[in-house]
């Protein structure tokens, strides 16, 4: 089922909540809405399920597919949400818990008892759950009873899933289990999902496509390796992972900052250089056109990289690299050891006059 919101704003108060905005989602897509406290992410997504209304001075509308549901109650909107904190009857068990909607609905409209005791168990099946149907949610994992909830708004074949920082409340581990689960249900189901998170990793791992906000403005809408690597300004560009800042003036093709010297192609005045930690290259010695004498700090291995902290007293704050674990070797990394940076990339976002560049050395 496609979504398709039109002109739609939300002020509370003298708030503004929402800045006008249209959103089209595909039919069978799993978009992410990210954005920090405040972006207007949650508000939205409680448009969209109909527990908040739109300014009624405009003149917006909600589809889904054909249907206008504009003015349609949430009940009415055959939508299932997820929240965060599960929001699980305590007194039910797990199989209560997913049948209730369905034991719910006014009697015209409920499937039998059979039916139902057969689509609980198959959902129960489908979030690996089965043998925790007797349980209480006390008796459950975070993770699990996070399972429990999705089953539950499943339960009524809803039209379009919502969730609202799913996975918020789970530690490091069982959120990255839980997304991979929830994105091989997707595929496998089909159906047309939404979810709001602040988590960058998580919103670029899950989403068909991410809708970065912010102050109630939607900033750039696209597929997560196109949102890395062309953002559209500098707020998502520094709202999407660690960046590295490089400031100062440029005369004759070169940029300087204290002892710092960097070639760059730029006209001559105060710029400000913007780079990711994996766009720097460590060196024992300066480059034929980057002297960045920086010293190491830290080295923490993360993955199948290794993070490492650098300072220097041309830089206003520390920087990050990460290196490949070879490298790290190679170099014999520690503590207090003095190195040079090579940018292998670098990124420059001007005023609302000029285009944002992206410039790529090629060494």
């Amino acid at each position: 089922m496609s979504i398709c919101l039109t002109n739609i704003a939300k002020t509370f108060g003298r708030t503004t909540a929402l800045e006008p905005l249209d959103l089209n989602i595909a039919d069978g897509e799993l978009v992410g809405l990210l954005g920090p406290s405040g972006s207007g992410k949650t508000t939205l997504l409680r448009i969209i399920a109909g527990l908040e209304q739109p300014d009624r001075s405009r003149t917006g509308s909600i589809h889904f597919g054909e249907r206008d549901v504009t003015n349609v109650h949430v009940r009415d909107r055959r939508i299932g949400f997820v929240f965060q904190h599960y929001a699980l009857f305590r007194h039910m068990s797990v199989f209560d818990n997913v049948a209730f909607g369905l034991t719910a609905l006014p009697r015209r409209e409920r499937p039998s008892v059979g039916e139902i005791r057969t689509r609980v168990n198959r959902l129960l099946e489908m979030v690996r759950l089965e043998e925790f149907a007797n349980r209480y949610p006390a008796q459950l994992s975070g993770g699990q009873q996070q399972r429990v909830s999705l089953a539950r708004a499943l339960a009524l074949k809803p039209d379009v899933l919502l969730l609202d920082e799913p996975f918020g409340a789970l530690d490091a581990k069982v959120r990255q289990e839980l997304r991979r689960w929830l994105r091989h249900l997707h595929d496998e189901l089909g159906f047309t999902s939404v979810f709001v998170t602040h988590d960058q990793e998580e919103a670029l791992e899950l989403s068909d496509r991410v809708v970065v906000m912010s102050n109630g403005r939607i900033e750039q809408i696209d597929e997560p390796d196109t949102l890395y690597r062309h953002p559209a300004n500098r707020f998502v560009f520094e709202f999407l992972g660690d960046v590295n800042r490089l400031e100062g003036n440029v005369q004759d093709g070169e940029l300087t900052c204290g002892e710092a010297r960097l070639s760059v192609d730029l006209s001559e005045g105060h710029e400000e250089l913007l780079m990711r930690p994996h766009e720097l290259k460590l060196l024992e010695q300066p480059s034929p056109y980057a002297q960045l004498p920086v010293t190491v700090t830290s080295a923490s291995p993360i993955g199948a990289e290794v993070r490492v902290e650098l300072v220097a007293d041309w830089l206003p704050e520390p920087w990050q690299a990460t290196v490949r674990h070879a490298d790290f070797e190679r170099l014999h990394i520690k503590r207090g050891q003095r190195l040079f940076v090579e940018p292998r990339r670098w990124h420059r976002f001007g005023n609302a006059e000029t285009h944002d560049q992206e410039v790529e050395i090629i060494t």
